[in-house]
Order: C-alpha cells, then structure tokens, then sequence
C-alpha cells in the first residue's frame, strides 16, 4: 500500500504543480503589468486554455466509450446539452429568472442551488463565495446525473445495436433532444430557442475586494481543476477490474463473454458513466460561453470531439488531452490570421479571407491522420511514475 502511494506521488506533485502555475499565469500581468498582452486574462491565450480544459473532459469521456470499450457512439452533443441545461436551470437566481424567462411569463422551476446555500451560509464575503462553490459543484454533479439518467433509459435499445447502427441511433437521439429543447411548449422551462443567462460563470469564482476589483484570477484554474478531478476519476476506473473488463470487450466479446463478464451490464456502465462526464463537460462549457442554448450542441461538436479522440490516439488519455489543446489553439488562435486580409510590402497576399482558416485547418487534420493513422500518442499513456523510476535507476547506476 506504502509502494503505491509513493510510485504516484511524481504523478500527483506534477498535477498540483500544474495548477499552481495556471493560477500563476493568469495572475502575472496583475503583479508585472509591463509584460505583454498575451498574459492578460482576456487574451486569446486564457480563451483557448479554458475551452480546451473543457473539450478535454468531453474528449476523454467519449474515448472511455469509443476507445476502451469499443462503443462507436456520436451522442455526446446531446448529453452535453443535458448537462448545461440542467447546470443553467438550477443556478440562475431566482430574482432574475422572471428577466430570462420574460418571453414565457416566469420559469416554471423558481428554485435556485446558489439562492439554497446562499441562505444557510450568507450571500456576501467569504460565506458567500463559498455558498456559490457549493451551488456550482452540486449543479454540475447533477448535470452529470441527469445525462447519465437519460443514457441509462436510452441504452436498453440502443447498446444491442452494434457500430455503425449504434452511431447512428445515439446521433438522432442527439439532434432529437436538441429540437425537444428548443420546442417552445417547454419554453417554461428551457426558454425554448432562447438562451438561458445570468447563472455563475467561470469568472464568477475570481477573487474581489470591497470596490469590486478583481484581487486573484481563478476563471482559468476552476476548469482546469474539476477537469482533473473529473479525468483521474476515469483514469482509476480504466485502471480497474472494470476497465479492464471494457478492454476485453472491446478486443473480443465472444471471448469476455467467455471469461464470465456480462456484456450488456458493462456495456451499459461504460455508457452511462461516459454519459455522466459529457454532461459535466456541458455545463463547464455553458459556463464557458455564459449561456446556454439548444443550437450551440449540433453534431458538429459531437464531429469536432471525435476528430480530436482521433488525432490523440483512440485508447489513449494523454493523446485526447494534448490533442485537445493542440486543435483549440489552432481552430481559436493560430490559424486566427488566415480570415482577415494581409499586406506584405504593400501588396495583399491571395487567399486569404473569412473562412479560409478552416480550408488550413482541414488540410493540416487531413495531414495528421495520413501520417499519424494511430493518432499522436496511439493506445500509449504519459506515464510520470516510470519516467521517474528510469531517471532513478539511472542516477543509482550512476
């Protein structure tokens, strides 16, 4: 048990170490403000670090599906759109639900996570922040809860098709749930093809004074912190004797089947437990655009996060988060240059225009998965814990 603990702690020392510095990041240009734009909170540089944070959970949870289970499902825009809704919903005070809800007389579901907590513990100061913690967290608990409800109640049917008819049938129960949502008969209660606002934001947990001046920038940090959280959690199951179970599945049913793993039950875990995430994932990423709408969640964010399990290296962890940050930065901030008109010694350069960032953009992923067809990293982990073991050794040799 003491082998274990110790074999872990470079893992863990470089995870704390990691938070530590994104928290520092966002906080520099505040201690040394002649540093350049690029370290200011609202530069391109913090947009792309918290949307990757998030399309990160989402990524590693649809190849905790697709990759370690074998499961070819496109539903991950729908069960995001479960989680933002249900996040949206429970933490919009309730004094400005009647102002979001204006077009429908009133929200059907006045009740308020952060209004709850915010009258056992207080509304200002440090009760106040952490009745907005409490509120947030139990919210998003519950947005996992409610796409994991909805996988369960959609698995019966949809887990005994296999590959492309399982794809197929998890897509449309996707794009149903988006036209359910943006009916306006539920318009009481999802504000119908409107957008729901004024819930608590990733910028809602910065630190301020009494004047209001933001004293400690943690809009960076909480995404990337319940994003860990939330992917050690899948690491440690894929470690256990239930991912290894959804490994055997995924190699050869007949044969786990064999071994006495019962399929369907394993099937259904992996799904509902994938489920759970991408509506955690959804309602970081409504938190991330500051609102939440049905339109946003098509199959084309179900395409993108596909496409970069994919490049990573499906059965691969490591290769879905660096595959992550690599297409955000390229998709919101490298390629950014290519849609707008430029001058080079006065003469314009061709081609470049509204749009043409993605044709780029296309032929580098096109690129990638010629050269790369197992994706960056494969089925192969970063593993912390031997690299320091091997740099160990070497010294000891030494």
């Amino acid at each position: 048990m003491t082998t274990t603990k110790k074999n872990n702690l470079p893992t863990i020392l470089v995870i704390a170490g990691l938070l530590i510095f994104v928290i520092i990041l966002e906080n520099i240009r505040s201690v040394f403000p002649f540093l350049p734009q690029i370290f200011d909170p609202m530069s391109p540089l913090f947009t792309v670090l918290k949307k990757a944070a998030v399309y990160s959970l989402v990524a590693v949870s649809m190849n905790l599906l697709n990759g370690f289970t074998g499961l070819f499902s496109l539903g991950q825009a729908g069960f995001m759109l479960l989680g933002a809704y249900t996040y949206a919903i429970l933490t919009v005070p309730a004094e400005l639900k009647d102002q979001v809800y204006y077009l429908f007389g009133g929200c059907a579901f006045q009740f308020s996570f952060v209004d709850f907590f915010k009258g056992i513990f207080g509304a200002t100061g440090v009760p106040g922040a952490i009745s907005m913690v409490l509120g947030c967290l139990i919210a998003l608990i519950l947005a996992g809860c409610v796409a994991g409800f909805f996988a369960f109640l959609i698995g019966f049917p949809v887990l005994r098709l296999k590959s492309d008819y399982l794809a197929i049938a998890t897509l449309g129960f996707a794009e149903i749930l988006r036209a359910i949502f943006q009916w306006q008969r539920l318009g009481p209660i999802t504000n119908g093809a409107n957008m729901i606002k004024g819930f608590p934001t990733f910028s809602s947990f910065n630190i301020t004074d009494g004047s209001g001046r933001v004293v400690l920038q943690l809009s960076t940090f909480v995404p990337f912190l319940i994003t860990t959280v939330c992917v050690v959690i899948i690491v440690l199951l894929i470690n256990s004797s239930y991912g290894r179970a959804f490994k055997s599945i995924r190699d050869d049913e007949i044969a786990s089947e064999a071994m006495g793993i019962k399929l369907f039950s394993h099937k259904m875990l992996s799904f509902v437990i994938s489920s759970f995430f991408a509506g955690v994932g959804g309602g970081l990423f409504a938190m991330y655009v500051a609102n939440a709408q049905a339109k946003a969640f098509t199959s084309t964010m179900t395409y993108e996060i596909l496409l970069i399990v994919v490049i990573g290296g499906i059965g691969s962890v490591s290769g879905s988060i660096i595959a992550t940050f690599l297409y955000v930065a390229c998709s919101e901030w490298w390629l950014r240059f290519l849609d707008s008109e430029q001058y080079i010694g006065g003469f314009k350069v061709p081609l470049l225009r509204n749009g043409f960032r993605m044709v780029v953009f296309s032929v580098v992923i096109m690129i990638i998965v010629l050269f790369f067809s197992k994706g960056i990293m494969g089925s192969r982990e970063i593993d912390l814990n031997s690299l320091f073991v091997k740099k160990d050794k070497k010294k000891g040799q030494k």
